[in-house]
């Protein structure tokens, strides 16, 4: 790894950390030198299974059981980080949940945990962040190309969601700035998770839409992260960020 893109020695929280992107977050963060911390909801073999591996590499890793839909949780996941590893340096918010249906068929409910996960804890937890990172910390919320870019019906509230993340990314770059934190938000296009396979149901409908004519992989998202966690991605604030195949070019 470039010395001038090392985040060795940095203490790191990456909410929805045990699957998909955010597990290819978290082992890549790990591979550069930082000590992660990861949250889960369910699954904790699998949160467990990235610690280990972690650690058997030589690293330090934390998994922590989390909601990102209750404030509380996402409070003390980020007060346990700094707890176990003395200081928080980059926060990565990568929970997210993805419900489509029609606008007339959608209920108050998903449109509550869509809001809670996708937005709110985005802001509870870089509130938190703030408050306990030093000079040269980064948040890094990860979004999505449909902040740009629906393409098909069902999508409206995931798409707003990911929408105010943005606008959550340039004001905290303002205010952050003048302490030396960065904020930006990563939006990657269809991704080959268990959320939305690359021969799953929406595959067809997504490809023809993708410049490159295939998903990406999570460990380009990751890599992509690493770089904006880095001392090189100093300069780059307030930005949105894709990394989506061309699916909104």
């Amino acid at each position: 790894m470039n010395d001038l893109n090392s985040i060795q020695g940095k203490s790191a929280l990456v909410l929805g950390g045990s699957r998909g992107i955010g597990a290819a977050i978290a082992r890549r963060l790990a591979a550069g030198g930082a000590a992660v911390a990861l949250t889960y909801v369910q699954g904790a073999s699998a949160a467990d299974a990235i610690v280990a591996d972690i650690t058997k590499a030589g690293g330090r890793a934390l998994a922590i059981q989390a909601d990102s839909a209750d404030d509380a949780a996402v409070e003390a996941a980020i007060a346990k980080t700094v707890e176990t590893f003395g200081s928080l340096d980059i926060l990565v918010n990568s929970a997210g949940v993805l419900a489509i249906a029609p606008i007339t068929e959608f209920t108050t409910e998903d449109i509550d945990r869509t809001i809670a996960v996708n937005i709110r804890a985005a802001v509870i937890a870089s509130r938190a962040a703030a408050r306990v990172m030093g000079k040269g910390g980064r948040i890094i919320h990860i979004g999505s190309t449909n902040a740009e870019r629906m393409p098909f019906s069902g999508g409206a509230v995931y798409a707003m969601s990911k929408s105010a993340l943005q606008g959550l990314t340039q004001g905290l770059a303002r205010d952050l700035g003048p302490a030396g934190i960065t904020v930006n938000v990563v939006q990657p296009g269809p991704v080959d998770t268990d959320m939305n396979p690359a021969n799953g149901p929406m595959a067809a409908g997504m490809i023809p839409y993708l410049a490159i004519g295939r998903y990406g992989h999570p460990e380009e998202v990751a890599s992509f992260v690493a770089y904006l966690a880095g001392p090189e991605a100093g300069n780059i604030t307030g930005a949105s960020l894709m990394i989506d195949g061309g699916f909104a070019a």
